[in-house]
């Protein structure tokens, strides 16, 4: 009769041991689970185990530390920037346009002052401009001028129309697979830098501090290196850039090839006479003294000569 009841309580104690062992069965494979998925996603296992034992030397606890997590997150922040990124079918296509011009002008100086009118009038400006003189015979300027991509081709036609084209050459280069990438890892390193601050907010040891500072520092000399980036690429996609040479034809050259005619002559002729005359007059200038003091002489001579005839007639 008493065999009844401790039946119905070992079946109730039976039934709790396996109810528990069954939880912890399931805890069990839902943390490796876990496990197995971050170690796939972020390649972390490594980081893990590195994380497990700074949180033993902290009191035995499963939970890392701050700075476990900054070497778990450090591999992870650099992971994520070296995947592929695929451009989204709907992102604008992002192009570097450049091209070179060498244009045979009348005047040099009024054909960079008319190129530079045109870069303005696109809303372009001039990034730089050389004249100079060669041969002193003709002058010769060198242009460098950004346009929008969309005034590129119209103030292209102008400046090959503004003389006598010599050369031409254009190149086109697509980015935009490079500046989708720029973008997504300005993403993920901002979200990076955003989660070091947070783990600094809850770091409380001196030894957590200084590494998530270190590891602060380093992820924002990488951001900005990837602005600077992103502001160069956007720079070059949205003005394109026209090298333009603008020379004078060798007029000088040919006219001296050309027979002499009458007033080359009588301009030679003129420029020999005065040359004559100018050292004629230097020859006397230089002579005037010598002669000064010559006809002085021969004057005191004749006196001298005189009064030895009068004196010769007067003792007889």
């Amino acid at each position: 009769m008493q065999a009844a009841p401790i039946t119905r309580t070992g079946r109730r104690a039976g039934g709790r041991t396996r109810t528990a062992l069954a939880a912890g069965l399931l805890t069990a494979v839902l943390a490796l689970s876990g496990c197995g998925a971050a170690g796939d996603s972020s390649d972390a296992g490594s980081s893990d185990k590195r994380a497990l034992s700074a949180g033993e030397q902290n009191g035995g606890q499963n939970k890392p530390d701050a700075a476990g997590e900054a070497a778990a997150d450090a591999k992870e922040g650099a992971a994520r920037p070296g995947t592929p990124n695929k451009p989204d079918p709907v992102t604008a296509t992002h192009v570097i346009r450049t091209a070179s011009l060498s244009v045979e002008v009348k005047s040099a100086s009024r054909a960079a002052a008319a190129a530079r009118t045109v870069a303005q009038d696109a809303g372009g400006l001039v990034a730089n401009e050389t004249t100079e003189q060669v041969d002193d015979t003709h002058d010769s300027s060198h242009l460098v001028l950004r346009v929008p991509q969309g005034e590129y081709d119209s103030v292209l036609r102008q400046l090959s129309g503004s003389g006598k084209l010599l050369s031409r050459t254009s190149t086109a280069k697509d980015v935009t697979d490079q500046v989708v990438d720029v973008e997504s890892r300005i993403a993920t390193q901002r979200a990076s830098v955003t989660r070091v601050r947070k783990m600094m907010d809850r770091a409380e040891k001196l030894v957590d501090v200084v590494t998530l500072e270190g590891e602060l520092s380093s992820r924002q000399a990488a951001l900005e290196s990837l602005l600077a980036q992103q502001a160069s690429l956007k720079d070059r996609t949205a003005l394109a850039t026209i090298t333009l040479d603008l020379m004078e034809p060798e007029a000088a050259a040919e006219e001296d090839n050309d027979d002499p005619g009458f007033l080359d002559a009588l301009s030679g002729g003129w420029h020999a006479f005065v040359t004559m005359v100018r050292w004629l007059a230097m020859a006397v200038g230089a002579a005037a003294p010598f002669l000064a003091v010559a006809a002085a002489l021969l004057g005191l001579w004749r006196l001298l000569r005189r009064r030895g005839r009068k004196a010769g007639p007067a003792g007889e």
